[in-house]
């Protein structure tokens, strides 16, 4: 893990947001580094998607503070987020699938010369991004339509680069994939840590956080519930304090296995 500074790039101090009598969120904290995978876990309805929102400025908070590298900041409307330098990349992917790869890194930032947009380079900034990732794709002019589920979900990664952000959010990005469609997504996510990059990821795929997240923040009814180091905490503990009880049928299964190696050790 590359820590570039001890300041945290993102910081979340006590974050509450209510959606009229819901409570979604309550005092939640969150901190993300530089060079940093913090894998954001927790069941369905547990705050996590309210929490990317405010994070990316769909939903402004209603109490707590956000902090951005050590300084308080106000993030009240996407483009907040984006001009601070958080990038998100939601499950739809946001892809047109009628235009190439080209257009679709550059849909809003179009590079243009003497007011025309500038083909050429657009062409070879994307074939470099996509070089210095690592990413294969047939062609950058090929349509978005013809690639497969990994390649896109790499190219919507790629795009949230464009504008050099510090910090990239990956809302189940291996959600529809295959194996393979998967290892390429989580090398990408190696990839971003290595640039110096913070990553927030939420996924549901306990064998995806445990590959490339340094920590994994577990949020349960709107509250955290436990910050954990992947490399000293168990799948079991993760689990747990996910679903909030020491009893179920994952650590049940560790239980019996534990029970017999003691046995056979004995």
């Amino acid at each position: 893990m590359i820590h570039v500074s001890a300041t945290p790039v993102l910081a979340l101090r006590g974050i509450s947001k209510r959606f009229g009598a819901v409570q979604a969120l309550t005092d939640v904290t969150l901190e993300i580094h530089p060079g940093e995978v913090v894998a954001l876990v927790g069941d369905n309805g547990a705050g996590k998607s309210t929490l990317v929102k405010t994070i990316s400025g769909v939903h402004p908070v209603d109490d707590g503070a956000i902090e951005w590298e050590g300084r308080a900041v106000r993030i009240s409307k996407p483009h907040d987020a984006q001009e601070l330098g958080v990038a998100t990349v939601y499950q739809d992917l946001a892809l047109c699938d009628n235009l190439d790869v080209v257009a679709n890194l550059f849909l809003g930032n179009e590079t243009r010369t003497a007011g025309v947009l500038d083909e050429i380079a657009m062409e070879k900034r994307a074939k470099e991004l996509l070089d210095t990732l690592s990413i294969r794709i047939p062609s950058v002019r090929i349509p978005v339509a013809a690639l497969s589920g990994g390649q896109r979900q790499v190219v919507a990664i790629a795009r949230a680069l464009i504008g050099d952000p510090k910090i990239v959010i990956l809302d189940e990005p291996t959600a529809a994939l295959g194996v393979e469609q998967t290892a390429q997504v989580l090398d990408l996510v190696e990839r971003l840590r290595e640039r110096g990059l913070g990553v927030i990821l939420i996924s549901h795929n306990m064998a995806d956080v445990q590959a490339v997240a340094d920590r994994v923040a577990v949020l349960r009814l709107g509250r955290n519930n436990g910050v954990f180091d992947v490399e000293g905490t168990s799948h079991e503990e993760i689990i747990a304090a996910i679903t909030g009880a020491s009893d179920n049928a994952v650590t049940r299964r560790q239980a019996r296995t534990d029970k017999v190696k003691k046995e056979v050790g004995a």
